[in-house]
């Protein structure tokens, strides 16, 4: 594992993070299964794609996550609108998604970036040494995650935040408190979106190029990565809680960069990130039994030494 694999590792890793985050905001919070993510993540890179190549690289991070917010809307309509179960709903949406996401690239199948300006160069060229400029791409998307993170932790913590999760817990509940489950759940879905969508527009301006099928598998992915966050912070503070997001994405890539390393074949990726979910999921569940097991062995030894004693 050298310094670069694990520099690469990192800023795709923050770049996934931000779709994690979109789970955990639909998945985690809202209790909702959003299988639009595949569809939404190559709407964001679209969109994002041909505004760079029309020479606005900042504007297309603000219209892709524009046109996540339009995805999520619709998702949303579906469901609270239209009575349409969320994964039914998610499975729509990304399906007519995949037509519009042509449209936008102009009905070709592969758009390229190169020779234009994009995020990552222009913060590039605000520093002459060196050093800096290895480093440029990390830097940006730290400060981009970090500020994502800072804003999902307040906005959680507001009114409007606070009745999102109150509406995961219990719509019921919700609905009972004078609060309209469906507008939190639509603003929700709108913002979880909307963060796919920037991941999309990030990872195009990254790689230079956008695909029709760049979002397939991502809600695998991104799975991975909530999964892995979750387990390592369980229900802890918010703030942690969405930070260990951020770190699961970054260890999932870290991950996938290992079997890289030994030469696992690109085709047997899902497999291991299905592996990596499965022992995500696993783990703190085998973690509970064993000190369950630990706990009962104790307590019959120590009930058989007070049995002994007595006679």
């Amino acid at each position: 594992m050298t310094v670069g694999i694990l520099q690469t590792a990192l800023e795709v890793g923050l770049i996934y993070s931000l779709v994690a985050l979109s789970l955990f905001i639909s998945f985690s919070i809202l209790n909702v299964c959003d299988l639009s993510t595949d569809g939404c993540y190559t709407l964001g890179c679209a969109v994002g794609a041909m505004l760079t190549i029309a020479g606005h690289p900042v504007l297309a991070i603000f219209a892709a996550m524009l046109a996540g917010v339009c995805s999520g809307f619709v998702t949303a309509a579906l469901q609270t609108r239209f009575g349409v179960q969320s994964i039914l709903a998610g499975i729509i949406v990304n399906t007519g998604l995949y037509t519009i996401n042509l449209a936008v690239m102009g009905f070709s199948s592969n758009v390229s970036i190169f020779g234009v300006p994009t995020v990552f160069s222009m913060f590039k060229s605000l520093s002459e040494s060196d050093g800096w400029k290895s480093w440029h791409e990390l830097v940006i998307l730290s400060l981009i995650v970090g500020f994502v993170v800072i804003c999902i932790w307040r906005f959680l913590g507001t009114r409007l935040g606070l009745s999102i999760r109150a509406t995961g817990d219990s719509a019921p509940m919700v609905r009972a408190s004078s609060i309209n489950p469906a507008f939190t759940i639509t603003v929700g879905l709108c913002c979880s979106n909307a963060l796919t969508g920037l991941a999309g527009c990030l990872i195009g301006q990254y790689n230079k190029t956008c695909d029709i099928n760049l979002g397939t598998g991502m809600v695998t992915v991104a799975l991975a990565s909530l999964i892995i966050g979750e387990s390592m912070t369980g229900r802890r503070k918010m703030l942690v809680r969405i930070i260990g997001v951020v770190a699961g994405s970054c260890l999932y890539r870290i991950f996938i960069s290992i079997a890289l390393r030994l030469n696992v074949p690109t085709e047997a990726f899902k497999l291991v990130s299905a592996l990596i979910v499965m022992v995500a999921i696993v783990a703190p569940r085998a973690r509970d039994l064993i000190q369950f097991r630990q706990s009962k062995q104790r307590a019959m030894a120590l009930h058989k030494a007070s049995r002994e004693g007595k006679k």
